[in-house]
């Protein structure tokens, strides 16, 4: 076992954990053409500057707004008046 994992002897605890410092993950985002779905895709970019806990909240934003935009797509849209 690594010795950083390990307690001191008859302390009874655990040696202390810190994690590692959020890091980008390099992943390259690609423009799609639709402001509004580049820009949620960008929002992924706030998850590099967070520690992993954080990553949850804007995975779900994202998520949200990618889905509402799928759903728009499906909206009923007036076409053009019938003609005479």
């Amino acid at each position: 076992m690594d010795p950083a994992w390990q307690a001191a002897p008859g302390s009874g605890e655990e040696a202390a954990f810190e994690p590692a410092a959020p890091a980008p993950l390099g992943v390259q985002r690609v423009p799609t053409g639709r402001p509004s779905v580049d820009a949620l895709l960008e929002r992924l970019g706030d998850a590099d500057h967070l520690a992993a806990d954080g990553h949850l909240e804007v995975y779900e934003d994202v998520h949200r707004g990618l889905r509402d935009e799928l759903t728009s797509l499906d909206a009923v849209r007036p076409g053009p008046a019938p003609g005479p």
